[in-house]
């Protein structure tokens, strides 16, 4: 009486080391982890060029417009004119709000580089970039300055 429970063990014992034992479907499951480490990778090389991008665009917008607040003086005589200016030059659409212009009143002469000649038109930009990752929420914020000579 005592064996026929025994023999049962033994028998889904063998079931059981048979199912292990058995390798179909392996390289999918490998293949399945794989493609998402390597999906996972290419999409994070996909948004850090997204940032350096917005970084680039706002770099050129900035210097574009203290440029143009300098020479310009009909297109970009008032910080709005020059904040919208340089939100129409980025290439990225960035809204005028995420720049701020000074003229060279309000301008402190050490942060443009020169103390000796303080006379500059200085625009800097703060944009805060979400990146989309699952389960986290990851934001850095961007951003450029730029100074010209009046």
């Amino acid at each position: 009486m005592i064996m026929k429970p025994i023999a049962a063990l033994f028998e889904a014992g063998a079931a059981l080391r048979a199912q292990i034992k058995d390798a179909r479907g392996t390289a999918a499951i490998e293949a399945a982890l794989t493609c998402m480490g390597l999906l996972i990778f290419l999409f994070g090389i996909i948004e850090f060029g997204f940032a350096m991008w917005l970084q680039s665009a706002l770099d050129y917008s900035v210097a574009e417009a203290a440029r143009c607040a300098s020479v310009n003086t009909t297109l970009c005589d008032t910080k709005s004119k020059i904040e919208s200016y340089a939100a129409s030059q980025s290439g990225f659409g960035f809204a005028p709000s995420v720049f701020t212009a000074a003229t060279p009143s309000t301008v402190p002469a050490a942060s443009c580089g020169n103390p000796a000649s303080p006379n500059y038109y200085q625009v800097s930009a703060s944009y805060p970039l979400a990146l989309p990752i699952p389960t986290m929420s990851v934001s850095v914020t961007l951003s450029a300055q730029s100074c010209f000579p009046s």
